[in-house]
């Protein structure tokens, strides 16, 4: 029996695909992951803009600046949650594979931006002016907000399963769930059973009486807040969530605090920037071999040799500590005067020096160091360090793709949306857990036990993650292949498996 069409040209296909829901998802994140890396860059401008302006004027421009940017923060963050984690599955339909490769392209493009955009605001900085800089920055923001919100128009229009919501569906289009859903004694659904967490809100009689006090109103979003968390820690992946967000409490990444450290051990801005990139071909590395993995030994096993991979790398960072040229010294205390150094009293020399090369590494791309270091003695501490946090790249996107797809497959869509919003909130908890680190240890000396506790927590997290995936498959985890996933795509090739 032969159901298949004429087969489509070239020119056809090529058309097919731009005109596709997927690829509109791709232009549309495209185009929303410059916003950080362009947002990060117009700090330069801070400078001159306290040269113009000075007193409450001045203070009045960083209240509305700082509020402002608070609100675009949680409209990107909510966007990305929509976007990434719900209308994703929804346009992958029933297909894990497509799931899997979807969201490989996404982090894909969040590596190319990575690379790009720190150069082109960089070729603009240096040919113009931090005036151009943000100007230029400013309308990219509103006209690519536009055609963002064009594509994504386009997307849900080209969907129609995206505006129907899952309690209004006939036949639900969820993934393959992870485990079976326990049988309930009064014999009701699995999706009745899950109860979703607005579900009492949506209960409510049209003719009953709405007599609720004052107090029951204010402490409304506390219990909303309360069902959000109860509901994330009744997930049957709960362990391989939280096993992602303690891979956030680290200061083993490309970020203000490491590129300071680096500074102060001698690297310029240009090797820092050819570091930069190569982190960011680690992370594209990892994203291509995330699809390959997964579908040789299962979404579950990926995970778990995505964990062992970074653990591996990251010994390298342990190394350093103690390797010629550590600034490590226990004998200088994290905490001396720290009374003092919070209340603005006095400054640690040590934390002086480390807060400047921080302001200085946020402009890496653009401009070098403001004070030239003294060379050091041996650079096999920095070299190990950065080799370390550069090769576990691979494994670390490779294990947030796995769990991020864990989650898109074994939560029910009326929740997914809570479920990822509570994800995101452990992971910036988390961040924010390890800025606090560095500012009660901010001298360099201290860089090294801060090594050490990230080390521990990102260990943590894939302790976390062992026993979710054990408890999942038992001693099948250690198989180097997925049967399970062999024998179910010769029976039903279009079905998905997390095995």
């Amino acid at each position: 029996m032969d159901n298949s069409g004429p087969k489509k040209t070239c020119c056809e296909s090529v058309r097919d695909f731009f005109t596709s829901a997927k690829f509109l998802i791709y232009m549309g994140h495209a185009l929303s992951t410059w916003w950080p890396r362009l947002r990060c860059s117009s700090r330069t401008f801070k400078e001159q803009l306290v040269e113009l302006y000075n007193g409450w004027i001045l203070t009045t421009c960083y209240i509305l600046v700082i509020s402002v940017a608070n609100i675009a923060n949680l409209a990107s963050t909510a966007t990305a949650i929509t976007i990434q984690r719900d209308w994703v599955v929804v346009v992958a339909g029933q297909d894990s594979s497509t799931l899997a490769d979807m969201n490989a392209t996404v982090r894909i493009i969040d590596q190319l931006t990575n690379i790009l955009a720190p150069m082109l605001v960089g070729q603009i900085m240096a040919f113009g002016s931090p005036f151009i800089g943000c100007g230029f920055i400013a309308g990219w923001n509103l006209c690519s907000m536009c055609v963002e919100y064009a594509l994504l128009w386009t997307v849900y229009q080209k969907t129609p399963a995206l505006s129907m919501k899952g309690g209004q569906k006939e036949q639900q289009q969820e993934l393959k769930p992870l485990s079976p859903p326990k049988e309930l004694e009064n014999g009701q659904s699995p999706e009745e059973s899950s109860q979703p967490l607005m579900i009492e809100a949506s209960m409510v009689k049209p003719g009953a009486p709405k007599q609720r006090s004052c107090c029951y109103q204010v402490s409304e979003p506390l219990r909303i807040l309360r069902a959000g968390w109860v509901a994330y820690y009744n997930q049957n992946i709960f362990l391989a969530g939280m096993s992602l967000s303690f891979l956030y409490m680290t200061v083993l990444g490309f970020d203000c605090i490491t590129t300071g450290y680096a500074y102060m051990q001698g690297l310029n801005g240009s090797v820092l920037s050819l570091l930069m990139g190569a982190s960011a071909v680690a992370g594209i590395c990892g994203t291509v071999a995330f699809t390959w993995v997964r579908k040789k030994c299962g979404l579950i096993r990926t995970g778990f040799i995505s964990g062992t991979a970074q653990l591996s790398c990251l010994i390298l960072c342990v190394v350093s500590v103690f390797a010629p040229g550590s600034p490590l010294d226990l004998s200088v205390s994290p905490f001396q005067d720290i009374y003092s150094h919070l209340m603005g009293e006095t400054m640690l020399p040590e934390a002086e020096h480390s807060l400047t090369s921080l302001l200085t590494a946020v402009n890496a791309t653009t401009a070098a160091p403001a004070e030239e270091l003294p060379p050091l003695q041996s650079y096999m501490s920095v070299s190990l360090l950065f080799a370390g946090v550069i090769a576990a790249r691979i494994g670390l996107w490779s294990f947030d793709l796995t769990v991020t797809q864990l989650i898109q497959e074994n939560v029910m869509e009326s929740e997914r949306g809570v479920i990822n919003g509570v994800q995101n909130s452990m992971n910036y908890l988390l961040d924010l857990l390890h800025f606090i680190m560095v500012i009660l240890a901010p001298n360099p000396e201290a860089f090294g036990l801060l090594v050490l506790i990230s080390v521990s927590f990102v260990a943590m997290g894939h302790v976390m993650y062992f026993g979710f995936a054990f408890k999942s498959l038992g001693s099948r985890l250690f198989l180097c292949c997925s049967p399970e996933q062999k024998v179910e795509e010769v029976e039903s090739p279009s079905l998905p498996t997390t095995v």
